[in-house]
């Protein structure tokens, strides 16, 4: 059974996505008009099921209420026992209440770990401000909190700033980390690509980070098995197959490929002896399933 490690759900009439809903902006990622309508787990199941897949990892998208979102990941997890899904959820971790709020995230079974992004896009994180969050002591402690609760944290941030990230994430080694969308390599130039692999050494040489291969489509829009295959053969070599995993990154990714075709390319690209670690065994163990 393959576990789909990164991916996400909603439903417009439950929860409030501001960024999902805002009309004719055109994101990083691509347009997202065909994506702003509920998305299911019945529909996301079917892509996944026929693929192979039979359990999956919810990650939090920028809902106005994260507490709503995470209680109603929880619903829909509880509605499907017969499709394990467990979720990493938004938490502020500079917040004062930071203790309350993962107080009443650990009351949801399905909980895992937590997000909060610090990096998206160069574009947008200038206007965003998250790229901020390394310098802040609150944050450090609250990484500590994390592991200290056994919870884990799904790392989002661009190659820039992966040398500052692994100095914070050093003195939080008990925290396991997610690295997701292999460290966001947005620029696609061999130039581009060798300053990511350089620089994700930082993060890849610290044990408790693990490696996500999601998103590979989302900063190349005509992405294809060859123009993927440094990204993905580096993130192997520098994590090894047990400290990496797929993810679909589904309804995103669905703006450039469809569900097998992100499938089928990742699986032509890694070797049938790293399989079952990449799309089983690194997610069950990291995200408890």
């Amino acid at each position: 059974m393959k576990i789909d490690a990164h991916h996400h759900l909603w439903d417009l009439t439950a929860v409030n996505y501001p960024w999902l809903m805002e009309k004719g902006t055109v994101r990083f990622f691509g347009d997202p008009s065909s994506i702003q309508r509920d998305y299911l787990l019945p529909e996301f199941r079917a892509d996944a099921k026929a693929m192979g897949f039979g359990a999956s990892v919810h990650i939090q998208v920028g809902a106005a209420d994260p507490w709503a979102e995470a209680q109603w990941v929880q619903s829909v997890a509880d509605q499907f026992p017969d499709w394990p899904l467990v979720q990493v959820a938004f938490c502020d971790l500079t917040a004062d209440n930071l203790d309350e709020q993962l107080d009443h995230l650990q009351t949801l079974p399905s909980v895992r770990g937590v997000r909060q992004i610090i990096g998206r896009a160069p574009g947008e994180d200038a206007s965003t401000g998250t790229n901020a969050l390394l310098k802040d002591p609150a944050f450090l402690a609250g990484l500590k909190q994390l592991g200290t609760r056994g919870l884990s944290f799904d790392l989002q941030l661009l190659p820039e700033l992966m040398d500052q990230a692994a100095d914070v994430l050093a003195q939080a080694p008990e925290t396991r980390i997610a690295l997701c969308h292999a460290g966001s390599p947005h620029d696609r130039t061999p130039q581009g690509l060798q300053r990511w692999a350089d620089e994700l050494t930082a993060l890849s040489s610290q044990q408790q980070v693990y490696c996500k291969l999601s998103g590979l489509g989302m900063f190349d829009h005509n992405w294809s098995t060859a123009s993927v295959a440094p990204i993905v053969s580096n993130c192997l070599s520098q994590f090894g197959a047990e400290r990496c995993m797929f993810g679909s990154n589904f309804p995103v990714d669905s703006l450039t490929s469809t569900y097998k075709d992100v499938v089928s390319r990742h699986q032509e690209l890694i070797p049938s002896l790293n399989q079952e670690h990449v799309f089983h065994g690194t997610s069950k163990r990291f995200y408890r399933i």
